[in-house]
């Protein structure tokens, strides 16, 4: 059996490592989907610790990933430099901060950002929540499109950029390599920078669900009095769940800024953190195969439906709009899945066994005086 999974595992190795290869065949666009699926994989991570562990409803998701980008943008173009005379003037060749010291950068503030919001919700369940995270959501946006005057930090709607492409260890990721004849073009090198990513999150993810923090947020997803009740400090575990999951997002909107070389704040808009949330629930709240499957399809079916909707379009003379059907494509998609698969595609396994009545009690043999009373016996099993 060990052997097994050993072979399964070098087959999924070899298959990722090549899946670019073969996609760029086909064109660049391919491997650009796959990218920016895996860039919504790492979200979808981050956000299950929220939703699915600890069991916080949470829409406003996507301040966490602009901020990360927007730390990346700062850290690493010459905006600042052109803001701040004295920033240019300590240095002369613009503010670029090496990728590895962002990513830890970016962790942290957006960490930060999800124990401040977590903080003033401690108290808020359900819907409650859901509407607070959602307004901390569209105040992080508000404030990214005006933070360009009295003094101009983001830029406003104009967006900062270019951004510097990443460079690892000498590595430019920006550039195109050739590798044994291959030719390694820029979206290739940062699908497997992103691969790396994710593969180091889903470990991290599973050690989580398998440690006592873990336990300790699924217990306060399911009764949260009783949690408390049985020792749990459930303050300090829900602000851990923030903290933590956005975390995720911050490296993820460092790998994004990157990436595209330039963002806006419209690239963080409440679409953006509603699709993220449906991806954990569509894939299965709260269990990590589920998650990624989820992800996956929902990052790549709104591209791959590009192709489906031109077409539909050329048929109707024009009369259909190709993004508008392409939206409708893909609700319908959703709704069929979540009306056959109610718990997602992948849900998590039901743990327990329906309990087995035996044929005959211990008590049967007992003189009437002397047996427990049926509802005892009932509780007992429970109290246990």
């Amino acid at each position: 059996m060990k052997d097994n999974k050993i072979v399964v595992f070098l087959i999924a190795a070899v298959g990722l490592l090549i899946v670019p290869l073969i996609a760029q065949q086909f064109g660049n666009a391919w491997v650009r989907i796959i990218d920016i699926a895996l860039l919504y994989l790492l979200l979808a991570l981050g956000l299950n610790i929220v939703v699915g562990y600890a069991g916080l409803l949470d829409l406003g998701y996507v301040a966490f990933y602009a901020v990360g980008a927007y730390t990346m943008g700062l850290l690493a173009s010459g905006h600042l430099t052109e803001t701040f005379p004295a920033i240019a003037a300590a240095f002369p060749e613009g503010l670029h901060v090496p990728i590895l010291l962002v990513i830890p950068l970016a962790a942290g503030v957006a960490g930060l950002a999800g124990v401040l919001l977590g903080a003033p919700t401690l108290r808020l369940r359900g819907d409650y929540l859901a509407i607070v995270t959602l307004g901390f959501g569209e105040i992080i946006r508000v404030f990214l499109n005006n933070l360009d005057h009295p003094v101009n930090i983001t830029n406003g709607p104009k967006g900062i950029g270019p951004i510097d492409p990443m460079h690892l260890f000498g590595f430019s990721l920006g550039e195109r390599h050739e590798l044994f004849g291959l030719d390694i073009p820029v979206v290739t090198n940062y699908y497997y920078l992103f691969l790396a990513l994710v593969i180091i999150s889903v470990v991290i993810c599973y050690r989580l669900e398998r440690s006592r923090i873990g336990r300790a947020w699924m217990a306060i997803r399911e009764d949260e009095i009783a949690a408390k009740a049985m020792g749990i400090n459930t303050r300090n575990m829900k602000l851990l769940a923030f903290g933590m999951g956005a975390t995720f997002g911050g490296v993820a909107g460092v790998m994004f800024g990157g990436y595209q070389s330039f963002i806006t704040p419209e690239a963080f808009s409440l679409p953006e953190s509603v699709m993220i949330v449906a991806m954990v629930v569509l894939g299965g709240i709260g269990h990590i195969p589920g998650v990624v499957v989820g992800a996956l399809l929902l990052a790549a079916l709104p591209e791959v439906l590009r192709y489906v909707a031109g077409p539909l379009q050329q048929m109707t003379d024009g009369r259909l709009d190709a993004s508008i059907l392409r939206q409708l494509l893909i609700a319908l998609a959703m709704i069929a899945i979540m009306l056959s698969r109610p718990r997602g595609l992948w849900p998590s396994p039901e743990h327990g066994r329906a309990a087995v009545v035996p044929d005959e009690t211990p008590h049967q043999h007992l003189e009437p005086s002397e047996q427990i009373p049926p509802t005892v016996t009932a509780i007992a099993p429970t109290v246990k």
